[in-house]
């Protein structure tokens, strides 16, 4: 009797411990992410929402319009480092995005990414047309969150929003 007093005192405790932990453990924030293109003639945009880290590169792609991967390697430096990589992106795909159109989608970023020199990278792409490395990059801030950023391609603008 008194060992499985002793048994259903540690598994209690453990229980309560794991409990706390996973309490405490930094989960992803979720913001809506609006994306505004320009006005344009011809098939619907690519769009690439990646995390660049603090020395300039791939770290994870957060969000891709468009699901055809078919045309991936036309978003040339993404490509780089997904097509090195093949993480299983279907999770978080959806439909290109035509001219003149919006999307709002959800993405996710660890809370321990802001504030410490990571990046949003926001390339485009369009069959046929140009490409777009950096249509738009921001310092990843609390205050950078809250502002529009504006695009220098396809993208007219975008917007987030927290949902936390």
């Amino acid at each position: 009797m008194k060992t499985l007093f002793k048994q259903t005192k540690y598994i209690t405790i453990l229980s309560l411990l794991l409990v706390t932990f996973l309490a405490f453990t930094a989960k992803p924030n979720t913001y809506k992410c609006m994306v505004q293109m320009i006005n344009y003639n011809g098939e619907g945009a690519y769009v690439v929402i990646s995390l660049i880290n603090p020395e300039g590169t791939y770290e994870k792609t957060l969000y891709v319009q468009g699901d055809d991967d078919e045309w991936y390697h036309d978003i040339a430096e993404w490509w780089r480092f997904y097509g090195k990589t093949k993480t299983d992106i279907d999770a978080i795909t959806g439909a290109t995005i035509g001219g003149g159109e919006r999307a709002i989608n959800v993405i996710e970023i660890e809370p321990d990414k802001i504030n410490t020199g990571y990046s949003l990278r926001f390339e485009t792409a369009v069959e046929d047309k140009e490409y777009f490395i950096k249509d738009v990059e921001f310092p990843l801030t609390t205050q950078n969150i809250k502002l529009k950023h504006e695009g220098k391609g396809y993208i007219r603008y975008i917007r987030m929003m927290p949902q936390n």
